[in-house]
């Protein structure tokens, strides 16, 4: 029976394309941001013989043309917890926990995404997830009157809630299912022009925080932005204006470096989209909302917990400190010799093309290439795995070499500098340190993966299959 289901990885691409072709036509500039990164990466690639090199050689070529994140803003912990099965169905899952409060944003948020070297090379779309946190609105009363709205919509069509109780239950769906599925999961995040609320519950909602009102007054999760990856995010930056876009004033994230590290993005303002809202009598009136954006990214290595923690430590001084971005991350290595060396990074490990790996002498516990020097026990299948010294050896013999595994999640700060340039001047409000993991998993149904945990399997893999 299992293999008359439609693979998860194969969902989610269709599932990812799907998304891409309806969020072009609804919103225009966003095509034109996938052909300025279709232009720039084939520039990069055709100039940059040792980044093909690397990227073919952690299975990364082909993935970055087609590669994708989205947004979306749920609002109770129920549609949470839907997500998080329509997801799963998907072979994506809940990575990491963003608290962006103390940024001002009253949300919490999880990266939905594929979680192992073989399903990011099939597809790496992510949906970064968000859900409102009403808790930190001070207006007892809009906070009475937004959850009463949020309970009283169904963000999800009954074929998709079917197709997903089917789905979990035989434990797949066939192709035709899985297409019916996509349809009815894409439709959530359509946008909708008509509101659920009236003009004046919008304004007072808006005036609470826009981000609540994007979230509260809409019959569902409108998609408010999917980013395409770039290879050379300083060069889309400027190249933005030449396809007539006006991009943010900054570049989000670690400064420009020989060797990228984590995620750098940026983005086009927001545009302005006519909505009619309800009113008493049964009709509507015009009105206007300010929501959906472009973004692009640029995507470098994944960092360790030390090399995570160097980095906080660097964006902070450079925040408190009066010294520039750049200045601050000298201290940061540059070269991938030396971000290997202080593990501050994880990394992709294969033999060098033309390169054999090394044969074992019979009865012998000793690795016996032409003039490498790795010492591998020979009594046990399971033990033969590299330690760290022999793998030192024989990339210092040329037979190995290392390429970055890329950084699949996100930047708190970054998401929080994103959403402010959308959301304007009254974003700049603050809600104090108050993270709740706690609350947030338990509307998932589970908990959230640790990112450190994954690529470092993803690494361990990789040696144990030299």
């Amino acid at each position: 029976m299992a293999s008359q289901f439609v693979s998860s990885s194969d969902i989610r691409a269709q599932f990812s394309q799907r998304m891409s072709n309806m969020y072009r036509a609804e919103v225009p500039a966003y095509g034109d941001l996938l052909n300025l990164v279709s232009e720039i990466n084939a520039e990069s690639i055709s100039k940059n013989t040792s980044l093909v090199d690397s990227l073919e050689s952690s299975n990364g070529l082909e993935r970055v043309s087609q590669e994708r994140h989205g947004a979306i803003r749920l609002g109770t912990p129920n549609e949470l917890n839907i997500i998080c099965r329509i997801f799963k169905i998907m072979g994506m899952f809940p990575v990491g926990y963003y608290d962006l409060a103390a940024a001002g944003i009253p949300v919490h948020s999880t990266a939905f995404r594929p979680i192992n070297a073989e399903s990011l090379a099939v597809n790496p779309f992510r949906m970064f997830t968000s859900l409102l946190r009403l808790d930190l609105i001070e207006d007892q009363d809009l906070v009475s009157q937004a959850s009463k709205i949020l309970h009283q919509r169904q963000i999800f069509s009954n074929d998709a809630l079917d197709l997903l109780d089917k789905a979990e239950s035989v434990g797949g769906l066939s192709e035709t299912e899985s297409s019916d599925f996509i349809n009815a999961v894409v439709e959530t995040f359509r946008w909708q022009q008509e509101a659920n609320v009236t003009l004046e519950t919008y304004e007072k909602l808006h005036e609470a925080h826009r981000l609540v009102a994007d979230i509260v007054c809409f019959k569902g999760p409108h998609i408010n932005h999917l980013t395409p990856r770039t290879l050379d995010i300083d060069l889309a930056h400027e190249s933005m204006k030449r396809y007539g876009i006006v991009p943010k004033e900054t570049i989000e994230g670690p400064p420009q470096r020989q060797c990228p590290i984590l995620l750098r993005q940026t983005s086009f303002k927001a545009i302005e989209e006519a909505v009619l809202f309800t009113d008493d009598k049964g009709g509507g009136v015009e009105g206007f909302h300010t929501a959906r954006f472009g973004e692009i990214e640029q995507r470098g290595i994944a960092l360790t917990p030390k090399g995570k923690g160097l980095y906080d430590r660097l964006l902070n001084n450079s925040k408190h400190q009066d010294v520039s971005l750049a200045e601050a991350f000298s201290g940061f290595p540059d070269s991938w010799h030396e971000i290997r060396e202080q593990e501050l990074a994880y990394f992709h490990y294969s033999w060098v093309d033309g390169t054999e790996p090394p044969k074992m002498l019979a009865g012998s516990s000793t690795v016996i290439p032409d003039n490498q020097h790795a010492v591998i026990p020979d009594n046990d299948p399971g033990s033969q795995q590299i330690n760290r010294k022999e793998l030192d050896n024989l990339i210092n013999d040329g037979v190995i070499r290392f390429d970055p595994i890329i950084y699949e999640d996100f930047l708190p700060v970054s998401a929080a500098g994103i959403f402010k340039s959308n959301l304007g001047e009254s974003a700049n409000q603050t809600f104090g340190s108050v993270s709740n993991r706690d609350e947030f998993e338990e509307a998932l149904g589970e908990k959230v993966l640790d990112p450190f945990q994954l690529y470092q399997a993803i690494e361990d893999e990789t040696i144990k299959s030299l």
